[in-house]
């Protein structure tokens, strides 16, 4: 069989090997892409665009393939949100602008999270504001914990900003203490993904809030809450409410997850009018542009379904709970999960499990990290899940 390379390194893995800078972080969805092919061998050339690596559009139907490897919503996009893209077909030969139920966008989005139009910036889901935060930033050095998601962190690197990377508590939580000793007078923006991806940790709101108000009054602070939409009250609480008085104080959101909408793409980052206008300016001129009327019309109705969203999380909440008591039933070392995805420790494990468990038709994330090897299982349907499980119990009873 066949293994591919990126940038030197075997694509069956998510986490910085031990030899290799936070620089060589694979994008998570290069790595989906890229995985997946090296695990079947299928000996194809990808086609490129903008950077982009993409799969067959039918890749892994037919072999049956349990997708645990992107955190994404096993559930589908919200009925309401299928019938307004249906709906919106007819206009799609017109620009946005020319489409009149698009114009009250930003205006639900503000009503919804208690903010005004002006502190609204659309994007193309919360990956093409990263990387132009990351230029929008680029003036000073970026602060962000090791290991977390890295897309902003990558194209900082790749223009040649300088990144401090601060390593995760023993609990792999975010280091607050640390981040914030690191802060200096050349820091341009601290990064925090809260929860953490990949570790499914967070930092209690009030820590956050204490955080965000002292680190703000140095720099820039950019709260990603990609994943706050799993997580139980009174744990739940955004960090949007405090960009009133916090002129650095930015937050990004994103349809990706308790949406379901990863691959229609669309988010937006949150901060006060006179930054918002700041970032329109420049690099986010055309942001808003690049999302589809099909997606817009689509987060607009899932916006207003609560139902399916509850739902979701439902599912989320009892597939997770018994994934994580059958790994522990594995004695296998689990950090607390509060989003849709778990991370835990492979013990003793020998050889490489990402690329042994895709041979059994599983896609997931794996790799060792300095106090060991550890995994990133998505959380799936039920059913799933337990097809994992059970896999996972052959696995180690060997």
């Amino acid at each position: 069989m066949p293994v591919y390379f990126f940038r030197n390194l075997p694509l069956i893995s998510y986490y910085q090997p031990q030899t290799m800078s936070m620089g060589e972080f694979i994008h998570r969805r290069d790595w989906l892409k890229q995985s997946a092919l090296a695990a079947v061998g299928l000996g194809i050339s990808l086609r490129s665009l903008a950077g982009e690596d993409y799969l067959p559009r039918n890749f892994g139907s037919e072999k049956g393939l349990i997708n645990l490897g992107a955190n994404e919503n096993p559930y589908g996009i919200s009925p309401k949100a299928r019938q307004a893209i249906i709906d919106m077909l007819g206009e799609s030969n017109r620009y946005q602008f020319n489409v009149s139920s698009l114009q009250s966008l930003k205006n639900d989005l503000a009503a919804y999270y208690g903010l005004s139009p002006e502190q609204i910036l659309i994007t193309a889901g919360s990956g093409e504001g990263l990387v132009l935060l990351a230029r929008y930033f680029s003036k000073g050095n970026i602060i962000a914990a090791n290991p977390t998601f890295n897309i902003l962190q990558n194209a900082a690197k790749r223009i040649s900003t300088p990144v401090i990377e601060i390593p995760l508590t023993s609990g792999k939580v975010n280091d607050l203490s640390g981040m914030l000793a690191a802060i200096n007078s050349n820091t341009s923006l601290v990064y925090i993904v809260n929860p953490n991806n990949p570790t499914g940790t967070i930092v209690k709101p009030s820590a956050l809030k204490s955080f965000c108000e002292e680190a703000c009054k140095k720099t820039f602070v950019l709260i990603d809450e990609a994943y706050i939409d799993f997580v139980d009250a009174p744990d739940n609480e955004s960090m949007i409410g405090l960009i009133e008085k916090n002129p650095n104080l930015i937050v990004m959101r994103t349809f990706s997850k308790i949406h379901g909408m990863a691959g229609l793409r669309i988010g937006f980052i949150a901060g006060q009018p006179g930054l918002i206008s700041k970032l329109e300016e420049n690099y986010f001129s055309n942001s808003r542009y690049c999302v589809s009327n099909l997606t817009m019309a689509a987060a607009l109705a899932s916006l207003k379904d609560e139902g399916h969203r509850k739902t979701c999380k439902e599912k989320n909440d009892a597939a997770r709970a018994y994934t994580i008591n059958s790994l522990q039933e594995l004695k296998l070392k689990v950090t607390p999960s509060y989003t849709n995805f778990i991370f835990f420790d492979l013990g003793t494990y020998k050889g490489d499990f990402g690329k042994d468990m895709l041979e059994k038709n599983i896609l997931l994330r794996s790799n060792s990290d300095s106090d060991g090897k550890w995994c990133r299982v998505s959380v799936g349907t039920m059913d799933e899940m337990k097809i994992f499980v059970n896999t996972m119990k052959k696995t180690f009873s060997m």
